[in-house]
């Protein structure tokens, strides 16, 4: 696991939270919400995408 993941992460935690406290100010909060509920299927994405190396890394280990 390279340290980008975690910059990357917190590239997008920071940008959804800029965005989400642009749009809650501007009385829009269900578009804020759904920044959130974006910011956070990206992160799960980039989340999976790691995980499921990591497994493939250890089936090879183990010769499964």
């Amino acid at each position: 696991m390279d340290i980008d993941l975690v910059f990357k992460i917190a590239a997008v935690g920071i940008i959804v939270a800029v965005l989400n406290q642009l749009l809650v100010r501007s009385d829009r909060p269900e578009q804020a919400m759904l920044v959130s509920l974006a910011g956070l299927v990206t992160t799960m994405m980039l989340l999976v995408r790691e995980i499921s190396s990591l497994f493939d890394l250890v089936k090879s280990l183990f010769g499964f």
